[in-house]
Parts: C-alpha cells; sequence; structure tokens
C-alpha cells in the first residue's frame, strides 16, 4: 500500500499498535505525526523509527486545551489531513463493585471523550478522500467480567464511529473501525500481568497473542485506495477470539 505525501496524525503513537502503525505508515512513504503524553516515550518512539518524515507532540487525549493546542499545532504547518488514527487508550478491570469514579472518569475521558472532540477539532483539515480511524476492541462485544467500563468505553467508540461515518459521507470521509483482540503490547503487560496472557492466548483459536503490526497491517488497509467503498465497518483483528471464546 502506497501511501507517499500522505499527511497521518495517530494519537497515542509511542508504544504498542500505535508505534507499529506509525513505523508502517513511514515505510509507505507518509509523514506522520504521533502524539503521546509522555516526552520520554516520545523520544523512544522518535529513536526506534529514525525517520524525517516522524513529526512528536507532546498532548494528552483526555484534555480539551491540549487536543485545542494540537489542533492549533498542525493548522500552523499548512497542511491537510489524510488519516486521523484515534488509537490513544487506557484500561483497568474491577468487578462493579470497586470501580472508582476515578477510573471510570479516566477510561471515559481518554477513550471516548478525548476522540470524539479530536475529531470534532480536526474536521476543517481532514481532506477529500480522507480515512478517520478508531481504535475500537473486542471487548466492546464480550462481556468479560471486571472489564464493564472499559468494554462501555470501546462499545461508545464504535457507536461514535459510525454516526460519523453517515454524517461525514457526504464529505468523502471514510470513517471505519479496528478492533483488536489480545495483542501483545506494553499496555496488556500492564492491564494482565502473570499468566493472564497465557489464557487470553489459549482463548483464541490461533492459540496464540496477536502482535502489532498485525493491527497496523489493517489500518493501513482501511487508510487506503483499497478500502474505497468501505465505512462504517468494524475490522476484527483478533485470531478468532470472539467465535472461539463464544463456542
Amino acid at each position: 500500500m502506497e501511501f507517499k505525501s500522505k499527511n497521518v496524525l495517530i494519537i497515542g503513537g509511542t508504544t504498542g499498535i500505535g508505534l507499529a502503525t506509525a513505523q508502517a505508515f513511514i515505510n509507505a512513504g507518509a509523514r506522520v505525526w504521533i502524539t503521546g503524553r509522555n516526552a520520554h516515550n516520545l523520544e523512544e518512539a522518535a529513536r526506534k523509527i529514525n525517520s524525517e518524515n516522524l513529526n512528536t507532540l507532546v498532548s494528552d487525549t483526555s484534555k480539551l486545551s491540549e487536543i485545542t493546542q494540537l489542533e492549533q499545532h498542525f493548522a500552523a504547518t499548512g497542511n491537510s489531513l489524510d488519516v486521523l488514527f484515534l488509537n490513544a487508550g487506557i484500561a483497568t478491570f474491577s468487578p462493579l463493585g470497586k470501580v472508582t469514579e476515578a477510573e471510570f472518569d479516566a477510561q471515559f475521558n481518554t477513550n471516548v471523550k478525548g476522540h470524539f472532540f479530536t475529531l470534532q477539532q480536526f474536521l476543517p483539515h481532514l481532506a477529500s478522500n480522507a480515512a478517520v480511524i478508531f481504535t475500537s476492541s473486542t471487548v466492546a462485544t464480550a462481556s468479560n467480567a471486571g472489564g464493564s467500563v472499559y468494554s462501555a468505553t470501546k462499545g461508545a467508540l464504535n457507536k461514535i464511529a459510525t454516526i460519523a461515518a453517515n454524517e461525514l459521507a457526504d464529505k468523502n470521509i471514510r470513517v471505519n473501525i479496528v478492533s483488536p483482540g489480545p495483542i501483545q503490547t506494553p499496555g496488556l503487560d500492564l492491564a494482565v500481568p502473570g499468566d493472564g496472557k497465557a489464557y487470553l492466548a489459549s482463548v483464541t483459536a490461533m492459540q496464540r497473542l496477536g502482535h502489532a503490526d498485525e493491527v497496523a497491517n489493517a489500518v493501513l488497509f482501511l487508510a487506503s485506495d483499497s478500502a474505497s467503498f468501505i465505512t462504517g465497518t468494524e475490522l476484527v483483528v483478533d485470531g478468532g477470539y470472539l467465535n472461539y471464546a463464544l463456542k
């Protein structure tokens, strides 16, 4: 897939799926901007990718003031945006009786509010034929114990994305969802310690965890001209997790 001279913004691009997707877009010839809350992580990402086509911006998607600053920074470049990948996300897992307000607010602010208002602020910058991709998750469909809040954030994203696909179709902007299953990332290491990852691998049809670059390939497909008649769709990248876990 070819993205030469295309402009790509990845919200949450310092590690895991975001970093792998940034590398894939760079390899395909794109100019890429990645955001992250942590300057050190951005520096590490820039070191790993090592490309003059990569730009890094410190930005916390859970804060509307920083979304505004991000939009102003991009506007100052004079570029239009061909791909907006809304990927940042956090997860904590607790049974219903133990979820705190802080946990609830942190996940909804990052996973839902941040992406909603980032898309809203960047609407004027989206080129005709632009692609918007949300990172959701198979948990939006599954009903895993302890995941009520995280799953709810992903379910909300799915609905926002499908409505956005309808609203933006007349502008020739496509909006789609990529929903990973269990993927080996630093985020998974934090959220699922110990033997939990082995269990997740065991409930996929392919009997393994996925790799971040496998999700990146799906994102590039949805962003490419090969997906020109695809909008409002969820592409599941889960190694058969949903079907296997529910059989």
